[in-house]
């Protein structure tokens, strides 16, 4: 019997979504995963300052979805941040290793 991984939808690039969607072997290079992942941050990023930028010249008058759009936005950095910091800890651990 093979067991698979389990994929959370969310830590998933939308390309790799897709195509995990369409067929059930796709593979993904690494640094696209990472380019994608940090595009995304980025992004979250940026809507959140567009949208503080709207409410505060009157543009946006839900204090409701810019108060959300900063809550995704700070929680994609702390998630972004524990990741890089499991990076360098299995890294340093990795090269603590006696060959």
């Amino acid at each position: 019997m093979i067991v698979s991984p389990a994929k959370l939808p969310l830590l998933m690039p939308m390309s790799e979504q897709q195509e995990s969607q369409n067929d059930g072997s796709s593979k993904s290079d690494f640094s696209t995963f990472l380019a994608e992942a940090v595009n995304k941050l980025n992004s979250s990023q940026v809507d959140a300052d567009n949208l503080s930028e709207k409410f505060l010249t009157g543009e946006v008058d839900n204090l409701h979805q810019v108060t959300i759009a900063m809550e995704k936005a700070k929680l994609s950095m702390q998630l972004a941040m524990q990741v890089r910091n499991k990076f360098v800890e299995a890294y340093q651990e990795i090269s603590r290793m006696q060959i």
